[in-house]
């Protein structure tokens, strides 16, 4: 009782009343547009967000999350340009829909999709994190060394450019996560003399300048003409979701929540391959499935609701392990760090109420989410057709007062728009920044438990293996690695053919509108 008093008190803060519907008010507009993604906005506001209180903080960068997932279906349907690359699928039936005057009733499929997927998502981890933590007591230095080694297998399924750029991009980032004093014996590596870089390279501004700027200074560098996005055949919103057919969609709808709830849990996965799994199963199980590439609700549903599943089920693994999932987890990380949280174990040992008061506001949230949806879609239709050469100028703004505001210095700024150039270079020789990122977030857990084992054995090698969890997470480690290298030499070898899959097609337009979406 004491734990949910202390929740309670959490809770009723009005920065939560505040903050939580703004943050999925943002991530709708943020993911409706294209050009501008969640990791984008996440990198803007992080820094801001220290001034919360941490759950108020924590709780707006979650809900920009859920509603970015939802709000890239607004420009899918709508636009016929997926606002997030998870949105592709959506695009493939909702538009077709908009096209014929069924705009309402896709929209409408989409938004109980996405709150229906996004509560089931709450509600499997609050029913899982715990249990997931309390085995992750028994973790000592051993067997949480084997369990970042097994995370940077993430590197790889994070990175769109192949094992070897993804493995490159990592390593660069375990790399820039030694620059400072050392952890045990505090010598100074690869400062070259600079005080400020004592403490290694600042993530905030490092994050700010990898995710946001690049895209801002494509935009600029590229020619005017290239610059917008072609918008056309805006069709009117007609039309709601019929009863008959939201028990038509239903059953689709929890077999997509389902499968982004499964895949979402496993680190490196993420919402795009859960959302093109769901629909590879609906175009094979649901009812209208004849009506799939030519208008199908189902399409959407499927789509969507494995988008949103992945939503809460991402944290599965950071909350309960202290592990990011992929890079949007990967940066939350960062502001529960910043805040003063450990994501992990202790995490339910040390702050019990205030992870059962971001258990009750992220089931508000799903809540939020459908109002949202409900009744801001035509306002966030407008904000869509906002030009970015009045947006991006406000956004570098906040890069730079965001980036300035963490410690009163200059020193950080610069940080940040060096590491916007590094982003830069990073999309030109088609390095994964993602891969860099969650190389960055390791570096000090991978260095810090590998020295401690080596301090409490006095350098006996055997010490690594002497856990079953440890052998466990080698085995894994090991049978991931095999798979991602066997399927790279699949793909380098395979002969060159027709792309006759529908979800090959979607992969690609998706990949395509992407790049223009960046433009």
């Amino acid at each position: 009782m004491e734990n949910l008093g202390a929740s309670l008190d959490l809770l009723l803060n009005w920065q939560i009343f505040v903050y939580l519907p703004l943050g999925v008010i943002l991530g709708a507009i943020i993911g409706a547009i294209p050009g501008l993604t969640i990791t984008m906005a996440i990198g803007i506001l992080l820094p801001f967000t220290l001034f919360f209180d941490p759950l108020a903080g924590i709780v707006l960068l979650l809900g920009i999350t859920k509603g970015g997932l939802f709000g890239g279906s607004i420009s899918a349907i709508l636009l016929n340009v997926p606002g997030s690359p998870a949105a592709a699928c959506t695009m493939l039936e909702g538009y077709p829909l908009a096209r014929k005057g069924r705009a309402g009733e896709a929209l409408d499929t989409a938004l109980w999709a996405s709150f229906i997927g996004d509560l089931i998502s709450v509600l499997a981890l609050i029913l899982l994190a715990g249990m997931l933590a309390r085995f992750g007591l028994r973790f000592g230095p051993v067997e949480l060394l084997a369990l970042v080694i097994f995370s940077l297998t993430i590197i790889a399924a994070v990175s769109n450019a192949g094992l070897l750029k993804g493995v490159i991009g990592g390593a660069l980032g375990l790399f820039a996560g030694t620059v400072g004093l050392d952890l045990i014996y505090g010598t100074e590596r690869f400062t070259f003399g600079q005080p400020n870089l004592y403490d290694g390279i600042a993530f905030l501004p490092l994050l700010v300048g990898l995710f946001a700027l690049p895209d801002i200074l494509l935009y600029y560098f590229r020619p005017a003409k290239e610059a917008e996005i072609e918008i056309s055949g805006k069709p009117e919103q007609r039309g709601r979701l019929s009863r008959a057919n939201f028990r038509m969609v239903l059953p689709t709808i929890l077999r997509g929540s389902a499968v982004g709830i499964v895949l979402g849990a496993i680190p490196g996965v993420g919402a795009t391959p859960s959302t093109f799994a769901s629909y590879a199963i609906a175009r094979k199980t649901a009812p209208d499935r004849k009506e799939f590439g030519q208008g199908a609700l189902s399409g959407v549903a499927a789509a969507e609701s494995a988008n949103s599943g992945t939503g809460a089920s991402t944290l599965i693994p950071l909350l309960a392990l202290g592990i990011p999932g992929d890079v949007i987890t990967a940066m939350l990380m960062g502001a529960f760090f910043f805040h003063g949280l450990a994501p992990g174990p202790n995490l339910f040992q040390d702050n019990i109420s205030f992870v059962y008061a971001l258990y009750v506001a992220l089931l508000v949230s799903s809540g939020v989410i459908l109002v949202v949806g409900r009744f801001g879609v035509p306002l966030i239709r407008r904000i869509v057709e906002v030009p970015r050469a009045i947006l991006f100028p406000m956004v570098i703004v906040l890069t730079v007062v965001g980036s300035y505001a963490i410690s009163n210095s200059m020193f950080d700024v610069w940080v940040m728009f060096f590491a916007g150039f590094v982003g830069l270079a990073f999309r030109a020789l088609r390095v994964s920044e993602a891969a860099f990122l969650i190389g960055f977030v390791l570096s000090p857990l991978l260095e810090d438990n590998l020295q401690r084992v080596l301090i409490i054995s006095r350098g006996d090698l055997t010490v690594f293996f002497s856990s079953g969890i440890a052998i466990f997470f080698y085995g894994v480690t090991t049978l991931v690695v095999l798979f991602q290298l066997a399927l790279s030499l699949s793909q380098i070898f395979r002969p060159a053919g027709r792309h006759d899959s529908a979800i090959s097609e979607s992969a690609s337009r998706a990949e395509t509108d992407g790049r223009r979406s960046t433009s």
